[in-house]
């Protein structure tokens, strides 16, 4: 009976070099360059390419290993957009963040209506396993209509922001004021 060989088998450095070369650039979302110049200060001379190419290699097994080791994002998402010029044209990024101010997910979109909103919630949800408990948004009715289709048993507070002073934050009853 033959024995499974390791992913490892036939390369030059040892595992625990590829393995942290692989999970520093997926981590920390560094360059080559970058992770080179990190393991080179540890004393391991090797080139940006080799680091290229065992991501290139072990990229599913380090990726689906981040994933599932990753902390499950919390229960009440906070979703905002931001207004942004890119070459001249105002454009709206999307963003949702949980209340421990982890990003779940962005989106850049030319709108800001129903049908960007219906876009951006199945890619919010497509990267968790998950549905949340509580949807904290400003006023803009295109939430709720991309909410009311999408996620109909979600419970959708809305928040008021005064400019004039800090951010108070103003909860529907039954909401968590945060």
């Amino acid at each position: 009976m033959r024995t499974p060989l390791s992913l490892y088998y036939r390369h030059r450095f040892p595992t625990e070099i590829i393995s942290h070369c692989v999970w520093l650039f997926f981590r920390f979302a560094l360059s080559f360059r970058d992770v080179e110049e990190i393991i080179s200060s540890r004393g391991v001379a090797l080139s940006y390419e080799t680091v290229r190419e065992w991501c290139l290699k072990f990229d599913l097994t380090y990726a689906n290993r981040l994933r599932r080791s990753s902390p499950r994002s919390g229960d009440q998402w906070h979703l905002d957009e931001v207004f942004l010029k890119i070459n001249g044209r105002l454009h709206y990024l999307w963003r949702a963040v949980d209340q421990d101010g982890d990003v779940l997910d962005i989106l850049v979109q030319a709108s800001r209506d129903k049908r960007a909103a219906k876009k951006f919630f199945p890619k919010l949800l497509k990267g968790l396993r998950y549905v949340t408990r509580v949807i904290v948004t400003d006023k803009l009715r295109s939430y709720s209509a991309g909410k009311a289709e999408l996620l109909p048993s979600v419970e959708h507070c809305h928040r008021s922001i005064k400019t004039t002073a800090p951010r108070i934050h103003i909860s529907q009853p039954g909401c968590e004021s945060g």
